[in-house]
């Protein structure tokens, strides 16, 4: 059964200590829980790190508490605000602005099983923020991730992926909307969107990869009923700190590139097998072109 395969019953042994000195990286979602870790995690192996954030308050707070913490860490801020396809234009063009390279683009940031919304362009905001945003963010960047080849994409998923479908006739979720699936439905789509990607930017040198990094501790829950979780717990899935769950994507940031398998989906710090509709390729290849049409960008 895939959500059980998938879904953590233990908390994986791992660690490496590969340096990532004169490397530059960017996390999404960068101000808490997952990303914060991992930016803690990567500036500690010497990489330059930048938080791109939608509340740069925090954001900068992070940065210091990182530079405090970690003996010549380089953190910086800039705001970027997922939900909106102006605000990810001008994130990449302060990017391209300042930095010179890119090696890692690590989409981190979601929302997850929130009241009906929708972003400012006027998509659902799970599928918008979660999928689209980080899809528009990769499609901008990519000349720069080629620039500095090799270099890696890492798209954050879930094993909640497994109750996923992507819904073509009604991505706005205006005919029936429900938290959880398009919770979902978003997180298949990072899958989808990370095998396409991969399959189109092997040969430029830039891999790609979907991390699930198990069931954490976060301000993810914020909007689910509390004892939904704890119903979790009592079948013995393990909650994670956010530095436990940070830890696949730093494994699919650091390990060798011949260990691991562009467009693959690792779980526990190794290879997974997600939902068959995780492997369809079909879907994955309609997905690229609806995004593309929803952007209104040509990405071939």
């Amino acid at each position: 059964i895939h959500h059980v395969e998938n879904m953590s019953l233990v908390i994986p042994i791992w660690s490496s200590d590969t340096r990532l000195d004169g490397k530059t990286a960017i996390v999404t979602g960068g101000n808490s829980g997952i990303g914060k870790e991992t930016a803690r995690d990567l500036a500690g192996r010497g990489a330059r790190v930048i938080l791109a954030c939608r509340d740069t308050t925090k954001g900068e707070q992070v940065a210091c508490d990182i530079m405090k913490e970690v003996k010549g860490a380089k953190v910086v801020t800039k705001q970027l605000d997922l939900a909106d396809t102006k605000s990810i234009c001008q994130f990449a063009e302060n990017i391209y602005n300042t930095e010179k390279t890119l090696h890692y683009l690590i989409n981190n940031a979601a929302v997850a099983m929130c009241p009906y919304a929708r972003t400012v362009d006027g998509y659902e905001m799970q599928f918008g923020v979660n999928h689209l945003g980080h899809f528009f963010l990769t499609f901008l960047l990519l000349d720069l991730l080629k620039h500095s080849a090799p270099s890696r994409v890492i798209n954050l998923a879930s094993s909640a992926h497994v109750f996923g479908k992507i819904q073509f006739d009604d991505l706005k979720g205006e005919k029936k909307y429900h938290p959880v699936r398009a919770y979902a439905q978003s997180k298949l789509a990072n899958i989808l969107f990370t095998r396409e990607l991969a399959k189109r930017t092997e040969v430029l040198g830039v891999m790609a990869y979907s991390v699930d990094p198990g069931l954490v501790n976060t301000d993810i829950f914020r909007h689910v009923w509390r004892p939904l979780v704890d119903m979790i717990k009592t079948f013995g899935f393990v909650v994670r700190t956010p530095a436990e769950g940070a830890y696949t994507t730093i494994y699919c940031t650091v390990t060798p590139e011949n260990q691991l398998i562009t467009g693959g989906y690792y779980s526990n710090c190794s290879r997974a097998e997600s939902s068959r509709a995780g492997q369809d390729d079909g879907t994955a290849l309609k997905l690229w072109a609806v995004s593309c049409h929803l952007l209104g960008i040509r990405w071939r």
